[in-house]
């Protein structure tokens, strides 16, 4: 997990945000003040650091012109209980991602973690891909699916028709929309991305459009939307399904005119967006069942493209695979390595319930965990476990429900598993299971799962 690191003269808020982000998955370091924090990014490993801006000896904003210097891209989020305009440009002209006025709210700070380790994931990811490959939009693999699934965003992409990706977890839903913004006239504008199933239901109309300051109880700074963010380039909504069923229409009117309302704002501001949404689930299922609006479900799917699952291109499992394990390889500094022609059939042949991102997962474990710089068909035996641990037991029922029975047992008991190897820790144990976080808080409550009482 990533390390953030908290620098603050104050130790009583340096061990409650420890804390905090210590439950969420997090390992913690501390620093005084910031010549403490230069000290411990010497030492390497950290990954975003958390500063206060009045400190002793070098405080916040010296601190962040110091990282600037020393060409540290290291994502920060500055804290300040002497917050304004002012300090504000200066630390995001410094280098900041975002600004949180102290006492901060512990959901706002780990919100504005999570999103600032996404992005910087993300913009890692993409030099990486454009310096190896000078593409960094491309979706790899011949198969025919995959043929197809390109000539049609290929035809999308250079008009302005709002699209509507589905398709089942781990299918490259993301890649396909980026895909689509590079080979857009929008393509030297942002493309911004949203997960709402990561955003809580308090903050998404403030995630989605911003406020002014002092306009609800928290709102201490101003902050703009991620349509306002999106203006002139695209607008990315992964997961609008999770869109809670109050804010539904505020969207639809957003889509429709053009307009977006900042809460708290004087009046409506336009702006230019082509939004580009994605769901695994069956929205008009979800239409039926009074939870999306049907009218914003007409408004999404002008063009509804559906991704095939891995399954349907097994021809691309070999090469993606030797991408994912050459990449995976370079990430862990470990020497590279080859799949043999069996292995690369055994992988052909395992139905690859994740889709992508489980091959993708599966070659990281294989950089990691096999030393031979050949990878033969006995490094891939965990593939067999697994896809035994998910099949049902023989003569175990027969019908639809004696079915839907064994395969909720067997995600409980999936489930139960990987949360009593990652100790509890929510994150680490979505990570794992390659579910966003609150699908596995969702998960865990629909399966009646609870954490056993230690007497």
């Amino acid at each position: 997990m990533p390390t953030v690191l908290i620098v603050d003269d104050e130790k009583n808020i340096r061990a409650t945000l420890a804390r905090s982000l210590r439950l969420e998955g997090y390992r913690t370091d501390e620093a005084g003040n910031g010549v403490e924090a230069l000290a411990a990014f010497d030492g390497g490993g950290i990954d975003l650091v958390l500063l206060d801006v009045q400190m002793p000896e070098m405080d916040g904003l010296a601190l962040l012109s110091e990282m600037r210097r020393r060409g540290l891209a290291i994502p920060a989020i500055v804290l300040t209980a002497h917050g304004s305009i002012e300090r504000a440009v200066a630390a995001v002209k410094l280098g900041a991602s975002d600004f949180i006025e102290k006492p901060p709210s512990i959901e706002r700070v780990l919100l504005a973690v999570s999103n600032a380790l996404d992005r910087d994931r993300l913009a890692r990811e993409n030099r990486r891909l454009a310096e190896e490959t000078g593409r960094a939009d491309e979706i790899l693999g011949n198969a025919p699916a995959t043929r197809q699934l390109k000539a049609t965003l290929a035809t999308l992409a250079p008009t302005e028709a709002t699209v509507l990706l589905t398709g089942e977890n781990g299918t490259g839903k993301e890649l396909a929309a980026r895909a689509i913004h590079a080979g857009s006239g929008r393509a030297k504008k942002p493309l911004v991305v949203v997960n709402c199933a990561a955003i809580p239901d308090t903050l998404f109309e403030s995630e989605l459009f911003g406020h002014v300051r002092g306009a609800f109880t928290g709102a201490t700074d101003a902050r703009r939307g991620k349509f306002q963010q999106a203006d002139g380039g695209s607008l990315f909504l992964d997961e609008i399904g999770e869109t809670p069923r109050a804010l539904q229409p505020k969207l639809l009117r957003a889509l429709e005119s053009g307009d977006v309302e900042t809460i708290g704002g004087r009046g409506p501001e336009r702006v230019d967006v082509r939004l580009i949404a994605a769901t695994n689930r069956n929205l008009e299922a979800e239409v039926a069942a009074g939870r999306f609006r049907q009218d914003l479900y007409y408004r999404l799917a002008v063009v509804p493209v559906q991704l095939p699952p891995l399954r349907e291109r097994l021809d691309d499992v070999p090469m993606l695979a030797a991408a994912f394990l050459d990449a995976a390889c370079r990430k862990n500094r470990v020497r590279a390595k080859r799949l043999d022609a069996d292995a690369a059939a055994v992988l052909v042949r395992h139905t690859w319930p994740g889709n992508i991102r489980e091959l993708r997962n599966a070659m990281e474990r294989v950089s990691i965990l096999v030393s031979d710089e050949n990878v033969r068909p006995a490094h891939l035996a965990f593939l067999s476990a697994e896809a035994a641990a998910h099949a049902p037991a023989a003569g175990a029922g027969s019908g639809t429900g004696a079915l839907a029975g064994l395969m909720e047992q067997h995600e409980r008991a999936l489930v139960m598993a990987a949360l009593e190897r990652n100790h509890w820790r929510m994150t680490k144990t979505a990570d794992e299971l390659g579910l966003e976080r609150s699908h596995l808080y969702k998960k865990v409550k629909a399966l009646g799962i609870e954490r056993p009482v230690v007497d």
